[in-house]
């Protein structure tokens, strides 16, 4: 970053050149994620109902570490408390198809709108802290969030939750109900929204957010309005977080407080650990989430919590190894002639 006027710029690193981060794709990175997308809609052609399932479960994890990854990613603001947004989100897609209107696309927008109204509405409260201060006031803000909806039964149902009818592509089209269909629904959500993603990620937004968590005193210096321009960041963070929560309703036609829970916030935290500041990483952090979550531990007899806590572990202390082992790689041995 330079700072020889009231401009700020940046060089991205190569990590972010890939597909749904700040900059241009690479053709190698753009092949790779056309063959990813190809291999992602014959899906339920390959494979059974259940697996399908898992994977629209998994994108819609994908869109939550996206969400939490603008803020502890690009933003340096490590956020526990995207999954208010996603009960946000949820809940208002629930009651509008509890209230006949079932187009999923309609309740994709009206759920991004509430998940972004909601989050402009705390961030003033939020973003009084850094750190792990902002930790624990966005983990308050989340369980704040799992309380209001256990005890608002009359609105949210309760502990019992909601149950919701199938959405539609289109006014008087069939209702989705095949896991395949609601499948293709997902993906096809989850791809526009990672588009979204992708542009704001080369946006003079995403340049701010950075900068900010690189330097905040010196962004602040150069006569940026910190404060307000990370609330715009996490503002949209919480529209997509938003946005997810629609098409959890879309996928499981259900959603009760534990959709808010510690452990969906904290697969979010996790799944953006993984993704190491990128948003393709957020994403493959939440697919392996899920994986060994629903997947591998259902086939080892209930004990995904136990390979959930070794995946933190690999991440927590495999990164700083990896990248202790690349700095000796390109550090030239002594006594090589330079």
């Amino acid at each position: 970053m330079t700072t020889g006027s009231t401009t700020t710029s940046t060089e991205a690193p190569a990590e972010e050149t890939a597909p749904l981060a700040a900059g241009r794709p690479r053709p190698r990175a753009r092949a790779g994620l056309a063959a990813c997308v190809g291999l992602g809609a014959l899906l339920p052609a390959l494979t059974d109902a259940y697996t399908v399932s898992l994977a629209s479960t998994a994108l819609v994890l994908a869109v939550l570490a996206m969400s939490t990854q603008m803020l502890v990613g690009v933003a340096g603001l490590p956020s526990f408390g995207q999954a208010a947004y996603l009960g946000v989100g949820a809940y208002t897609a629930a009651l509008l198809a509890e209230a006949g209107l079932t187009i999923g696309p309609v309740q994709l927008v009206a759920a991004a709108a509430a998940g972004a109204l909601t989050a402009a509405a705390t961030a003033p409260l939020v973003l009084r802290t850094r750190a792990t201060a902002f930790l624990m006031t966005t983990f308050a803000v989340q369980s704040l969030a799992a309380t209001i909806a256990a005890q608002w039964s009359t609105v949210t149902g309760g502990d019992e939750g909601m149950h919701t009818p199938p959405v539609t592509v289109w006014p008087g089209t069939a209702p989705l109900t095949g896991a395949g269909y609601v499948y293709w629904y997902t993906l096809g959500c989850f791809l526009l929204l990672a588009a979204a993603v992708a542009v704001l990620m080369r946006s003079r937004v995403a340049l701010i957010l950075r900068g900010c968590a690189d330097h905040e005193t010196r962004m602040a210096a150069l006569g940026h309005h910190v404060t307000a321009e990370l609330a715009s960041g996490y503002t949209a963070a919480g529209a997509l977080a938003g946005a997810g929560g629609a098409l959890l309703v879309a996928v499981n036609r259900y959603v009760s407080p534990a959709d808010l829970g510690f452990e969906v916030a904290a697969v979010a935290l996790l799944a953006a650990a993984i993704g190491a500041g990128t948003m393709t990483g957020a994403v493959a952090g939440a697919i392996a989430v899920v994986a060994a979550r629903d997947l591998v531990g259902g086939a080892t007899g209930g004990h995904a919590p136990a390979l959930l806590g070794a995946l933190f572990l690999v991440v927590a202390y495999g990164r700083p190894l990896a990248r202790h082992l690349t700095r000796l790689r390109r550090t030239p041995a002594e006594g090589k002639p330079s």
